[in-house]
């Protein structure tokens, strides 16, 4: 080997180790990014010595679709989960101190109380406060809910935006992946920010993508709607000021087709939990609300012979005829109140619950003279009977339709926990799948610290030999020079 020869070989040596090194250092730098992928140097070798240094950038694609797919999951699990948390708490309160079953147990407890002293006028005004906090659980638990639909339509206009603000970054990285391809440059940081977006994207919608010449890839949503093909495609959303029970959400569409969303405790995707949220979960709990206060109204509800029955201690906008048996109305636990005849706080009187003739006297049936007859207690037990026998509820509401009012608003309070559970419960799976999937890709494409300052150590040892190989071919040319003198 002449040495012209050894020294071009240690020179290109020096070259591709210095461009070794500072790749393994970059790799160390990044190691603590979960966006980073590992860089590896593939080295060319010639005649003589290394003619180019290729940088490898990790990747795998099954395992990174894997776990777009399970961040979705999770994504939108999590969010149906925490807003049912949520929810339970502004609806019913901590451990259901403010639900309206709690306050069904302390009218029955006010009205058996009563019942077994109807001469105590204190007695009947206590009852009238119960039957109170009654309403006030009904009528907050709707404006709760329908506060809360309200707020998910803003967080809706939010991921919306972000998304749209994704699918444009997402552009600007897919150019430089498709302008670093085709001029044959390293494109290595452009694919991690397009991965980076892509598991963004991911938590919000499912998707699917595939890779087209010159690296070009175009995404789709789960159910094949283009979200990106050469350019973003439009998501869109139109929110509502405000909520009423009963008025339907607005959509949400994907380049104009509407993103569907099943009625299960189950979401793939935040936007997909978001509409269950908004949609489904609130929109039957308003309804099982609102079939409680038709219960009421018909359990407390005024009979008599040749008379048509009408409202007594609580009252509606319809009165004074009461509810449809078994017929579901919008928005009844929001107009929902105490009976002015019958509430002190309006100037009525208590009395009239127990003797009956909140409607006239026709209704009365209290046996006794008016104003006699204290202890008469028959209707007061009526009422409490009513309140436990079964009646016909919609099954619309989405619990057994028949039921008595005691048991149906226990049994709402049961189907949310039934849901919430399992929504909770899924959150933690699906948990799990995307930490497994994330560690498995990070694993395969992600930094190891240990492997990368070992291969420090090689690499240094090569610079070393390198210049050493320098330092004597020159010393060997400085004796020839000499010589030639």
């Amino acid at each position: 080997m002449s040495l012209s020869s050894a020294l071009s070989i240690a020179q290109s040596s020096l070259k591709a180790t210095s461009r070794q090194t500072s790749i393994v250092s970059r790799n160390v730098a990044d190691a603590s990014n979960p966006d980073y992928s590992r860089r590896t140097a593939v080295l060319s070798y010639t005649d003589p010595g290394v003619s180019a240094v290729k940088i490898h950038r990790a990747a795998n694609d099954l395992l990174f679709r894997q776990n777009l797919s399970a961040l979705s999951a999770w994504s939108g699990q999590a969010t149906l989960a925490q807003g049912m948390d949520r929810l339970e708490l502004q609806v019913n309160g901590v451990d259901n101190a403010s639900s309206v079953s709690t306050a069904i147990g302390s009218l029955q407890k006010a009205l058996q109380l009563y019942a077994t002293t109807p001469s105590n006028q204190n007695l009947g005004t206590s009852l009238i406060e119960s039957a109170r906090q009654v309403i006030r659980s009904l009528n907050d638990g709707t404006k709760a809910i329908q506060d809360f639909r309200t707020k998910t339509d803003g967080e809706i206009t939010t991921a919306v935006n972000d998304i749209n603000d994704l699918l444009k970054q997402f552009e600007i990285a897919n150019q430089a992946v498709i302008n670093g391809t085709r001029s044959g440059e390293d494109v290595s940081d452009a694919l991690d920010h397009r991965d980076a977006v892509l598991k963004r994207l991911s938590e919000f919608v499912p998707i699917s993508t595939y890779t087209r010449g010159d690296n070009d890839m175009v995404i789709t949503s789960g159910d094949g709607t283009t979200l990106f093909e050469t350019i973003p495609r439009s998501v869109t959303f139109t929110p509502s000021s405000g909520y009423t029970p009963g008025a339907v959400g607005g959509q949400i569409y994907i380049d104009k087709v509407p993103i569907k969303v099943s009625g299960s405790t189950e979401a793939t995707g935040m936007l997909a939990g978001m509409l269950q949220l908004r949609d489904n979960v609130t929109v039957t709990m308003q309804r099982q609300l609102d079939e409680v206060a038709r219960g009421l109204i018909t359990a407390f509800a005024e009979t008599a012979p040749g008379q048509p029955d009408a409202v007594g201690l609580f009252t509606w906008p319809g009165a004074p005829g009461i509810p449809a048996a078994g017929t579901l109305i919008d928005g009844l636990a929001g107009t929902i109140k105490i009976n002015a005849a019958v509430d002190p706080a309006a100037g009525g009187n208590p009395v009239l619950l127990r003797d009956g003739g909140i409607n006239g006297a026709a209704y009365r049936t209290n046996p006794n003279p008016v104003g006699s007859g204290a202890s008469y207690a028959d209707r007061l037990i009526a009422y409490g009977e009513k309140l436990t026998q079964p009646m016909a509820f919609d099954p619309d509401a989405g619990i057994t339709a028949n039921s008595s009012v005691v048991s149906y608003a226990a049994n709402s309070i049961g189907w949310f926990e039934g849901v919430r559970q399992q929504a909770s419960n899924l959150a933690d799976t699906k948990e799990a799948l995307a930490q497994r999937t994330g560690e498995a890709l990070s694993n395969a494409t992600g930094v190891n610290v240990d492997n990368e300052m070992s291969l420090m150590l090689d690499l240094e040892h090569t610079y070393q030999a390198s210049a050493r190989i320098l330092t004597t071919v020159n010393q060997m040319l400085d004796a020839l020079l000499a010589a030639v003198r």
